[in-house]
């Protein structure tokens, strides 16, 4: 018995190894390098912007996220703001209607039309390179109403959670702005965006206390019976007028404050 297990290793011992190597994996060979200036994306200058709105061709073709509308203002300032607001029309709006809020080292950074999306897209150049004390994101109004496309709560949410995130990691406070009611679009009547709006702001809610941010509740001092805006501070029921951004405003105020306390000491 020993005797031919023995011959059988030697058998196995002799007999030609067969090679179980993988081929070498095949590669593409890596894109030339770009040496000629100004033939590179990273040469290439933002154009003058006159003229220029958020459904521009130019706009929608070039710069989906528009992040060349502040990049001349972001790099003329002088010093590190106190506060960015970023976010759409509503933001947008704000700025000319309470010039009050707008001084003393508060800028707008607020494009109309945008989704969170897009907004993230340049949340850094235009809230984290410019190094506030604070930022002010409220965002939601565009999303529901399917501006960029089809979406989701579940991206909504991502998008929002990146933004506190990158921001707190920068030393930012945050305070996160209710999506205001909306009962209705104009430009989409055929949804009911009103319940959407309240599930939302919940989330936002527990978001700003689970990530070390200030919810500032717009809605609960804005809406009506029907879940959206009275004519009187919102003619068309989504942008405030400068009644509406009054009652909005010591929301506002109080809410920065706190968020400076959690923000990290000026840098």
């Amino acid at each position: 018995m020993r005797r031919g297990i023995a011959a059988a290793l030697l058998m196995l011992s002799s007999a030609p190894v067969l090679a179980q190597t993988a081929p070498a994996p095949s590669f593409p060979p890596p894109s030339p390098p770009v040496t000629a200036p100004g033939d590179g994306m990273l040469e290439k200058p933002c154009p003058d912007q006159t003229g220029l709105w958020f459904g521009h061709p130019y706009v929608l073709k070039n710069d989906w996220a528009w992040e060349c509308k502040y990049a001349e203002a972001d790099r003329q300032l002088a010093a590190p703001p106190r506060v960015v607001f970023i976010g759409d029309s509503i933001t947008e709006n704000w700025v000319p209607l309470a010039p009050a809020l707008f001084a003393g080292g508060a800028i707008g950074r607020g494009i109309s039309g945008q989704t969170s999306t897009q907004i993230l897209v340049r949340f850094y150049q235009d809230v984290v390179r410019l190094r506030p004390r604070v930022v002010h994101i409220m965002i939601g109004t565009n999303d529901l109403a399917g501006n960029t496309g089809p979406n989701s709560a579940e991206m909504y949410k991502n998008h929002v959670m990146a933004m506190v995130d990158i921001a707190r990691a920068n030393g930012i406070g945050v305070v996160l702005g209710s999506i205001l009611p909306a009962a209705k679009f104009p430009w989409k009547p055929a949804l009911s965006p009103a319940k959407q709006v309240v599930a939302l702001n919940a989330w936002l809610r527990e978001l700003a206390r689970a990530r070390g941010a200030v919810f500032a509740d717009y809605h609960g001092a804005l809406a009506n019976a029907e879940g959206g805006m009275n004519p009187d501070i919102a003619p068309d029921g989504i942008h405030p007028n400068a009644k509406g951004y009054a009652i909005m405003e010591p929301i506002t105020r109080a809410a920065i404050a706190e968020a400076e306390k959690m923000a990290a000491p000026p840098r």
